[in-house]
């Protein structure tokens, strides 16, 4: 797999392995936490999720800059691992006030911010040198999927944590039951009948008699099982720290061109106070225009930015970075658009989808059964290869057979209905990463031996337009079903609840959707970025991920007010419009790739 690409990639691939496992635990859990545990409506979840999503890649930004600046780039990844490890810590501790939670995700995200850019960067700097310039585009590829083996495990091990800490308390898990319990604590809930039905169907150790008694313990119960989730990251984190720490020598110290003429940025007051004023007025814009100051401020940084570094780049300089600044306007609506799955499509996943499923769908919601499957079609792929040795496929032979029969053994003696987590959702991302990134590296090489294979660009346009169709099955799927809007906090009907499938087909569309762009845009703005602005320019790709981000309050806020399909139409529209732009700028931004 790492074959031909220096050492340091296996070093990057396994510290960011790390650091992800412990970040899609966060993020598969964080909304149904701050619900849970405090109550919060829909739309306010999603500002303190799109806050802290925003926060994670904005603070690359700060990352890039002081990387850039001090040419550490190593140094300042090793304290980004231990600024989220703190946080991650700070997370796990039970009974914490909102506020304190708000503080400890920003402790995260000021971490992840020193880390994330400057390892992308780092990654893009072993690959300026011309023997491994040719596989910069596979590499990332790699990268990419090293991010997503940590997070398909995460909510595996998220869900246990929690349902083994319910269970060791006399209860089973119903993510329904928290919002039900915060009314019965309020006194908002009118069907108590309904109510206590629930609580029986959760309640391990006989009757609930008390039902306000109930609803307080199930929720201090549910919450620190989170609590304890979030332990496990900081264990990760930790596992993340000691690669870094034992095997950091195998990546690349920053190199200065010295050919090259040195160019001095002037910090004048003058330019200041146009990046500043700049920030402002596309702030009062968007307010004015939305009147939302969370968006207003998102991107009036992302416009102080832009000209900021319009201002500090050379004449030479300049088509590139203009380019960049270009593609990273695409960026803004694509993850707005695709970090949905963290927060409407997981409330789409508890409220609108079934709660048990068969044998054979259970199958891919327990982690053992799904890696027995996993393995089993592994084996069957390296059976059916010719061209590997024969022992390795005698190996695939008897992995074939024996997590073939293992599947089928869980499959045959599966119980007709088996509760599921919304939770798990959040792994098939990941899993399509990892078993798609193969597939999609070889149909690249294929292309590429016929002089076929798309550009860079191009790649991130069609990843755009597959992304619209990954939304287009969401909006099918809502047709259907009973609004949020509709309901007026009343529980969805299990008549509103659909196959799992829907969803887990929108999640495979949107991965081959991000396997076109992420990774592609990450080792575009690897290849077009001026030398001294590396670590710089992967902040604004961060930062353009943290806009987007920051927009996903659009989904959470249209929730409740408009119709399902109508919301997902949103994100439809929102992607095929980037598709167009970045076509319509498709021969400027090839002409610097080449």
């Amino acid at each position: 797999m790492f074959k031909n690409h220096p050492k340091g990639l296996i070093v990057a691939f396994f510290a960011n392995m790390g650091e992800r496992f412990g970040f899609y635990t966060m993020m598969a859990i964080l909304v149904l936490f701050l619900q849970a545990k405090y109550g919060v409506n829909a739309e306010t979840a999603g500002s303190i999720y799109s806050w802290f999503y925003f926060a994670i890649y904005a603070l690359a930004l700060l990352g890039g800059i002081i990387a850039d600046a001090t040419k550490k780039y190593k140094t300042v990844i090793l304290s980004g691992i231990i600024i989220m490890l703190l946080g991650y810590a700070m997370m796990a501790i039970p009974g914490m006030p909102l506020s304190l939670t708000v503080i400890f995700l920003f402790t995260i995200a000021l971490g992840n911010g020193l880390f994330k850019g400057n390892l992308q960067a780092v990654v893009g700097q072993m690959y300026d040198n011309p023997k491994y310039e040719k596989l910069r585009d596979k590499a990332y590829l790699l990268f990419y999927m090293g991010i997503n083996i940590g997070a398909f495990f995460a909510p595996f091990a998220a869900t246990s944590v929690r349902n083994w800490w319910l269970k060791t308390n006399g209860f089973v898990h119903d993510g329904s039951l928290p919002a039900l319990c915060h009314q019965v604590i309020s006194g908002k809930l009118t069907h108590s009948t309904q109510f206590a039905e629930l609580a029986n169907s959760v309640c391990l150790n006989g009757p609930v008699t008390d039902v306000d008694k109930f609803a307080h313990e199930y929720i201090e119960v549910f919450a620190k099982g989170y609590n304890y989730a979030f332990a496990v990251a900081a264990g990760a984190m930790l596992v993340s720290l000691l690669v870094y720490i034992f095997f950091s020598k195998l990546l690349p110290k920053k190199e200065v061109d010295t050919s090259a003429p040195e160019v001095k940025v002037e910090k004048s007051f003058s330019k200041i106070a146009l990046s500043l004023g700049a920030m402002v007025a596309i702030a009062l814009v968007i307010y004015l225009l939305f009147g939302n100051a969370d968006i207003a401020f998102a991107f009036g940084l992302f416009g102080g930015f832009v000209a900021w570094i319009l201002q500090a780049s050379t004449k030479q300089e300049r088509p590139r970075v203009t380019a960049l600044l270009l593609v990273f306007v695409v960026v803004i609506f694509f993850w707005m658009s695709f970090h949905q799955n963290g927060l409407t499509q997981t409330m789409f996943a508890r409220d609108y989808t079934a709660k048990s499923v068969g044998p054979f769908t259970y199958l891919f919601f327990n982690l053992w059964y799904i890696l027995a499957f996993i393995g089993a079609i592994a084996g069957l792929v390296m059976l059916l290869r010719k061209k590997l040795q024969k022992q390795i496929r005698i190996l695939g032979g008897v992995l074939f057979a024996g997590l073939g029969f293992l599947s089928y053994y869980f499959f045959s003696h599966g119980k007709p209905e088996n509760a599921i987590a919304p939770e798990i959702f959040q792994s098939f991302n990941p899993l399509f990463i990892v078993s798609l990134t193969f597939m999609v590296m070889g149909i690249f090489t294929w292309l590429a031996n016929r002089g076929k294979e798309p550009s860079t660009p191009k790649k991130i346009g069609i990843g755009m337009i597959i992304a619209s169709f990954g939304f287009l099955i969401m909006l099918v799927a809502s047709l259907d079903v009973v609004s949020p809007v509709q309901l007026q906090g009343e529980p969805v009907p299990d008549t509103s609840r659909v196959s799992p499938y829907w969803l887990i087909n929108s999640y495979l569309v949107l991965t081959i959707a991000e396997l076109f762009l992420s990774p592609m845009g990450l080792s575009f703005v690897s290849k077009v970025s001026p030398v001294r602005f590396q670590g710089l320019m992967q902040g604004g790709w961060l930062l353009a991920t943290a806009v987007g981000n920051k927009l996903l309050g659009i989904g959470s806020y249209f929730w409740d007010r408009l119709e399902l399909w109508q919301l997902w139409a949103i994100f439809v529209i929102c992607c095929l419009a980037s598709a167009a732009f970045i076509f319509s700028i498709m021969k400027r931004l090839e002409r610097l790739t080449k």
